[in-house]
Order: C-alpha cells, then structure tokens, then sequence
C-alpha cells in the first residue's frame, strides 16, 4: 500500500483526488494538510511514502517546503501537483529534490499513475514542461564530466528527455530492463545528479540532446 498526504489549500481539489486515488487497490490518502507550516507538522508522524504538493500555498510555496522536507525526510518522495507550468517554479522545484512535476490540467489516470511511477523510483515531468525545457539553450560554461559519457550512455539519456520509462527504453535500444538501469546509474553518476529530472534538466541546458 502506497501512502500519500495531500498537501493544497482547496477542498475541493483535494476531496475529489482523495476519491479517485481511494479507488486504486495499492494507493492510500492517510493525511491531508492545507499549509506548508501544517504538513511539516504532520509529516513525522504520518510518515507517508508520497507527498502529493501544490506550489501555491497560504504560508510557504511548494519549493520551499520540498526542500525542508527532502532535507529531513530524504526516502520521502514528493510529487508537485499544480497550477504553475512556469519553467523557474519547475526547475527550482526539481533542483530542490521533487520526484516529479504535473499541471492540474493532467487527466486523472496520469496523476494516479505518476504516484506509482515516483514510488518506482523513476520521475514524472509534465509533457508541457517537457517542451518548456527543450525550447530554450542553456549558456553556462559546460562541464568536463560530460564527455565521460558513452555513446550508448548518450542513447539513454536521449530516451530519458524523451520520457520513456526503463521497459520502453529497453525496447526502443534492444537492450534489457537491468542493463538500462546500470546505464541510468552510471549517467547519474557522472552527471552529478540524483534524480531523471535533475537528469533531464541538465541534459537540456548543457545541450547533450538534439534540439528540435
């Protein structure tokens, strides 16, 4: 059983997802909270294995309780449900440790699945957001780890941008499930990041995949 505490400041948000995570088997809304200040307290002794998180919140915004809660609780994973498809609420949302980014616009089906695919240990980056991070070039200098990667490592990373999940990119690459995992592990390791949306962000801004 998968257990999630719903954290946003509309009722009707949150009683309506409430039923529709309530109607999956696996999935389970043990807390709710309506403020940042009100989950932190909530948190410990819930202890949830998802946090499902709007940016928008009467006290602290979504980045800013991500970060304290990836510092104090780092197994817990977080979730950003929103509004905002503003690509700085994104990238700082990910730099500061969330699992994965979805507008409130996602069709139901996806916003249950993205729980499962955080749970997985994978990410989840809203399609639009996606698109956001592939219109736009990153000018910073770029770092030398880069050039660590192999070729078939780059052929991943590509699939990573793409949103494909470990099963898909095994297909697409003809290679199995377990040698894409050691692939992602050693692209995480030489990129310096902890998650396939720190991945995917600096894949795009260090331009290591082809613009469209």
């Amino acid at each position: 059983m998968i257990k999630i505490m719903l954290v946003d400041d509309h009722g009707v948000l949150r009683d309506g997802l409430k039923n529709i995570l309530h109607l999956e088997e696996d999935l389970k809304v043990i807390e709710e909270a309506v403020s940042g200040e009100e989950a932190l307290r909530k948190i410990d002794k819930a202890k949830p294995d998802i946090v499902v998180l709007d940016i928008n919140l009467p006290d602290k915004n979504g980045v800013e309780i991500t970060k304290e809660m990836k510092q104090k609780y780092k197994d817990v994973k977080i979730l950003i449900l929103t509004m905002h498809s503003h690509k700085e609420y994104f990238m700082s949302a990910i730099r500061e440790g969330a699992d994965g980014y979805l507008l409130k616009d996602a069709p139901s089906e996806q916003v249950v699945e993205a729980v499962r695919t955080v749970m997985r240990g994978e990410s989840v980056i809203h399609p639009v957001m996606t698109k956001k991070l592939l219109s736009f070039h990153h000018q910073e200098e770029k770092q030398e780890k880069e050039s660590e990667l192999t070729e078939r490592e780059k052929e991943v990373l590509v699939c990573l941008v793409e949103g494909l999940s470990n099963r898909e990119i095994g297909e697409k690459l003809f290679i199995s499930e377990k040698t894409v995992k050691i692939h992602v592990s050693k692209i995480f390791r030489k990129l310096n990041v902890k998650s396939r949306s720190q991945a995917v962000i600096h894949a795009v801004q260090q331009n290591l995949v082809p613009l469209p």
